[in-house]
């Protein structure tokens, strides 16, 4: 198997508000098809799909958990900016889970749930490089 991620589907709750969430927070969908949205993110593709129906596809039953061990993260170039976009998830109706702070790696990160649940990192990594397209460039070992 190519070590390679190509779709990160997240299942919601009520797709008109997850759509309107992600858009307040400057997402643009890429395509819109049978109440699902594809937001191209560098090289990934966030899914936005009926929780029903992506349990359903999948062959798992979906006993409405909150938290399943997996966190999204998106890394930007400063602090004022994870700021910024906390602020604006704030806005938009995320429940913030952790508020803005330096971290134990000398970097600044802030966390919060989605409408739906699905938990989100905001951090500024002065230890990572960012692309112009935003994709994270580890140091070399």
């Amino acid at each position: 198997m190519k070590q390679s991620v190509s779709l990160i589907t997240l299942g919601v709750g009520d797709h008109e508000r997850a759509k309107a969430f992600y858009a307040a927070l400057g997402w643009t969908p890429a395509m819109d098809v049978q109440e699902t949205t594809f937001l191209q993110a560098n090289g990934v593709v966030l899914v936005l799909w009926s929780r029903d129906k992506l349990a359903a596809d999948l062959g798992i039953a979906d006993d409405g958990a909150r938290w399943g061990g997996v966190a999204l993260a998106h890394n930007v170039g400063s602090d004022a900016e994870v700021d910024r976009i906390v602020e604006g998830a704030r806005a938009a109706g995320a429940e913030v889970t952790r508020e803005p702070a330096p971290t134990f790696y000398g970097g600044y990160a802030a966390g919060f749930r989605d409408p739906d649940g699905h938990v989100w990192e905001v951090a500024h990594n002065p230890g990572f490089g960012l692309a112009d397209d935003g994709s994270v460039i580890l140091p070399e070992a």
